[in-house]
This record gives C-alpha cells, sequence and structure tokens, in this order.
C-alpha cells in the first residue's frame, strides 16, 4: 500500500513541476494588478483591421495590425519609431525612444546613432503584425506618487491625459488617452477573508476526522484555478492565436483538476493518507500558480474578463488555499498514516502464533 502511495505521490510531482510553468499567462507582461488603469480615449481617423490598446495598466501600448496597410509608430521627438505591417515589425535603430523604451525609468545613454534627424535604420524585430512597446507617454514614471494622489489616495484621480502620433499608410492619426489611479481595496474587508483560508486549511488536517474538510478546501481552491483561468483574456491577433494562447495556460489547470479528482475521490472513499497527500501536492501547484498574481489582493484594477472581487477571491484561493492545504496535508499525513507495530508487539503476536 505505501508503496503505491509512493509511486502516486512520485507522479503527482513531476506533473506538478510539468505543469507549473504557465501560470505567468493569468498576468499582463508580468503584472497581475495595479492601483494605476490606462486607456484609449479616442482615435482621430479610423484604422480599418488596426487595435490599439493599453496595457500593462498603463505602461505599454499593444497594437495590432490585421491590415494590409502599414501603421508608423512616431517617437517622443516625432521621428519614426516603429513600423507594424504585413511582413512584421520594423524599429528604428536610429530612434531615441529605441533605447529610451528599454527602461521603464527611461534613463539611458544614449549611442551616438541615435538621432531624430538622422534616416531611419529599419530592423526587422517581429514577423507578426503586433507589437508591444513600453511607452513613456501612457504612465506615471516617478516611484513617488502624483502630487493628487499622494493628497488623497481613497479616491478616483485622472493623473494626465497623453497623446501618441501614429500614421496609417498616408494619413496622420492621433491616439488619445488617459491614466487613472483607483484606490486600492480595503485591508479590513479582505485580509480578515485572506488569512481565514490558511486557518481554514490547518484546522482541516488538525482536527478533521477524516480527509474530507481537506477534500472541500481543496476542491473549491482547484475551482478557482478553473475560474481564473477561463475568466482571463486571452492575448493574440487571430482567433486561432487566443485559442493556441488559452490550450497553453490551460495546461497546468488540467493536470490539477485531474489530481484533485483522485484526491477527492480517495477521500471518499476512506482513504484519507492519500487524500491527504495528494491535497499537499495540489497546495503546491496552486501556490506555484497563484504567486504571479499576488497583485490582485491589493490591486484596484485586475485582469479578468469577470466581476474583480471573483478574481481577487479566486487568486486569494490560490495562494492561501495552496499555503493552508500544504499546512493541513502536512498534519494530515501524520495523523493518517498506519501505526508502525513496536517490537514488543510484534514479538507478542509471535508468541500468540507459535502458541
Amino acid at each position: 500500500m505505501l508503496a503505491r502511495i509512493s509511486l502516486v505521490a512520485s507522479a503527482v510531482v513531476a506533473l506538478a513541476l510539468a505543469g507549473a510553468g504557465p501560470a505567468a499567462a493569468h498576468t499582463d507582461r508580468g503584472v497581475a494588478g495595479s492601483n494605476y488603469a490606462g486607456r484609449v480615449l479616442t482615435i482621430s481617423e479610423p484604422m480599418p483591421g488596426v487595435s490599439v490598446q493599453v496595457t500593462e495598466f498603463g505602461d505599454s501600448l499593444e497594437l495590432l495590425n490585421g491590415s494590409s496597410v502599414t501603421v508608423t509608430v512616431y517617437g517622443y521627438s516625432d521621428e519614426e519609431y516603429l513600423r507594424i505591417g504585413p511582413d512584421g515589425v520594423w524599429r528604428n535603430a536610429n530612434s531615441p525612444a529605441t533605447y529610451i523604451n528599454l527602461r521603464r525609468d527611461g534613463v539611458t545613454d544614449l549611442p551616438p546613432n541615435a538621432d531624430p534627424r538622422a534616416t531611419p535604420d529599419w530592423q526587422q524585430v517581429s514577423t507578426q503584425p503586433e507589437y508591444s512597446w513600453h511607452d513613456h507617454r501612457t504612465h506615471w514614471m516617478s516611484s513617488t506618487l502624483p502630487p493628487q494622489v499622494a493628497a488623497d489616495q481613497d479616491s478616483h484621480h485622472t493623473v494626465f491625459e497623453w497623446q501618441v502620433p501614429l500614421a496609417y499608410g498616408d494619413a496622420a492619426v492621433l491616439v488619445e488617452g488617459e491614466l487613472t489611479w483607483s484606490p486600492p481595496p480595503s485591508k479590513a474587508l479582505w485580509w480578515p477573508v485572506y488569512l481565514l483560508i490558511p486557518v481554514a486549511g490547518l484546522m482541516a488536517g488538525l482536527r478533521g476526522r477524516t480527509a474530507r474538510p481537506l477534500a472541500a478546501l481543496l476542491t473549491a481552491s482547484a475551482g478557482a484555478a478553473v475560474w481564473h483561468l477561463l475568466a482571463t483574456p486571452q492575448s493574440g491577433l487571430t482567433a486561432v492565436d487566443r485559442a493556441l494562447s488559452l490550450g497553453a495556460a490551460s495546461l497546468p489547470a488540467i493536470v490539477l483538476v485531474a489530481v484533485t479528482a483522485v484526491g477527492v475521490r480517495a477521500a471518499v472513499s476512506g482513504k484519507d493518507l492519500l487524500a491527504a497527500m495528494l491535497s499537499g501536492l495540489v497546495g503546491f501547484m496552486l501556490l506555484v500558480q497563484g504567486l504571479p498574481d499576488v497583485d490582485v489582493l491589493w490591486g484596484a484594477n485586475v485582469i479578468t474578463g469577470g466581476p474583480v472581487a471573483i478574481a481577487r477571491l479566486s487568486a486569494a484561493l490560490l495562494i492561501f488555499g495552496g499555503v493552508g492545504l500544504m499546512a493541513g496535508a502536512t498534519v494530515a499525513v501524520r495523523r493518517f498514516r498506519p501505526a508502525v507495530p513496536s517490537s514488543s508487539d510484534q514479538q507478542q503476536a509471535e508468541r500468540a502464533r507459535t502458541a
């Protein structure tokens, strides 16, 4: 029996490690939540087949060009910076924006060739007609809060409005937008919920007569992982791109749900030790998948296609549910493991057989 359990545990560990990689798909370039938010307000001229949106909560712009017309993005001195068209993305190596955009704070030493008056030196950086770049016109660059936010962090603010010039073929286009601030979620409301989840997991393993209480938290946390996956918008120019992105992001959730099903069935069947071990391993998987989304816990704005409150609760079940399952499973495994007969018990049993 113990050999079979060890074999199952080893297999699940391998699956957990294999499935933990794509967790970052739930974030926007590594950022899961923020009190800042950027958005496009108006585009001065129609650009059929082209979409422009703010990503990273205001830090970057993303342009998807599904048309046959090349879109030119201009840099900070109105020089040609990017060309995004059917043959991919070309970046001007002589544009100062090429180097300034490499750092979030924009502080960098420009090479001698970086001159907005120089003839563009186009270098291809992508074969796809889509590109995301860090644009300093759309985000707050200082590490300190904007003055109006620092004066009143509990209110909504428009930090500033911005403009980015483009060209759609030969037509001049101006993209206008804004950066806003929203107050963070209430600590008094949310942190008791966050802390209650790991305590519930620990108590389930410490006081539960069987592994079924652990299985209940296991089911809830796995359900949160599935919801989080389905509610997270996938990036991509086409439906096929988005489907492929969803498929890649689904692999950890598929593994997690499969192992959860085995663990719940073991708990229902009275195989408490196996259920406890699987609960701990799934808890590890949940924690690994949830940590990239930790900003969701205290960010006013999160990446989700559903209600923000449910997204925040789902992230809490991933992170704190994972911690609770590991803590509860550690205690439960010690409680449910078979007792090893002592040497005196073995001697008494041997004498009883020979009597």
